[in-house]
């Protein structure tokens, strides 16, 4: 696979970043091959652990053609963190675009030069009581039916088991080492949807096929069949605050603040999930993930 120019900044990550990889984990990298030599496409990804980015750009990098990713456009202003995401090409997210796809216009237009533009549909740190994907948001499906690029689905597994989302005291555990698994797919086929009017349903038909694409790369690594529900992290959030009194709610919103818009959730998240009503499709869901670190919230 011919290498593409990579930059001082990226090659610089890389050297910094590599060492405590090939140090503290194993590795075994699957789909090589489904990697485009040339042109703009965009991978879509799981997230199960803060030390995932690094495994899947790790993945990539060897590949030749490494991933910009998404991130909030603040964070290239100024300081030495600005320099870094400009430096290794990383995708600014403008939140105060008004129409949807105008939040997406660097990546975009970073794939119409011929990057790769890596999406975390999920949003976030999977909440999945058992670390499958949840229920994607829809910024990959609508930037992959504006450039109608080619859709890489990946899937990886094993940082997780080294540290988990969300970990508590003790719960971080590097050795024995662990294998961290990533594996591309071939392209998803969503040409059936070209020259359709991107309406909410056609965006989450999308996100759909993409997530189903992902989960059923990572059901593979596992050895063992997904749960047939997707887990809407969202949905068990409103059903367990439906489950609080209100005046519960009203006391631990004046104790706790900064928790008011927690997502915790009982052990039967899932169940929750599944018998609560149908979701409303959201007009724009943001998806993002800082380069090299945990996914956050996003809108």
């Amino acid at each position: 696979m011919s290498r593409r120019r990579i930059g001082f900044w990226y090659r610089l990550a890389a050297v910094l970043l590599k060492p405590p990889l090939l140090v503290f984990f194993k590795r075994d990298w699957r789909g090589m091959e489904h990697i485009p030599e040339n042109g703009g496409f965009i991978t879509v990804v799981n997230h199960n652990s803060a030390v995932d980015p690094l495994s899947y750009a790790h993945f990539q990098y060897n590949t030749g053609r490494v991933p910009r990713f998404l991130a909030k456009v603040s964070l290239f202003k100024s300081g030495f963190v600005g320099t870094a995401m400009r430096g290794t090409g990383q995708i600014p997210v403008f939140r105060e675009s008004k129409d949807a796809i105008g939040a997406f216009r660097a990546a975009v237009a970073a794939i119409e030069k011929g990057e790769c533009v890596a999406f975390y549909p999920e949003g976030t740190l999977t909440r999945d009581p058992g670390m499958w994907p949840m229920k994607g948001k829809t910024g990959a499906a609508r930037v992959a039916l504006e450039t109608r690029a080619p859709v890489i689905p990946v899937a990886q597994w094993g940082a997780n088991l080294a540290v988990p989302p969300y970990p508590k005291r003790g719960d971080i555990k590097l050795f024995p080492r662990k294998t961290l698994i990533v594996k591309a797919g071939p392209p998803i086929d969503l040409s059936e949807f070209y020259g359709r009017e991107p309406t909410a349903a056609v965006l989450r038909e999308v996100t759909e096929r993409i997530m189903d694409e992902i989960t059923a790369l990572l059901s593979d690594i596992r050895g063992e069949p997904a749960p047939a529900e997707r887990f809407d992290h969202r949905a068990a959030a409103q059903q367990d605050r439906e489950h609080v009194p209100p005046q519960q709610q009203a006391d631990d919103v004046q104790q706790q603040p900064e928790h008011a818009a927690g997502a915790g959730h009982t052990a039967d998240a899932r169940h929750t999930a599944k018998a609560g009503p149908a979701q409303r499709t959201e007009p724009a869901q943001h998806d993002t993930a800082p380069p090299g670190g945990a996914g956050e919230e996003n809108a």
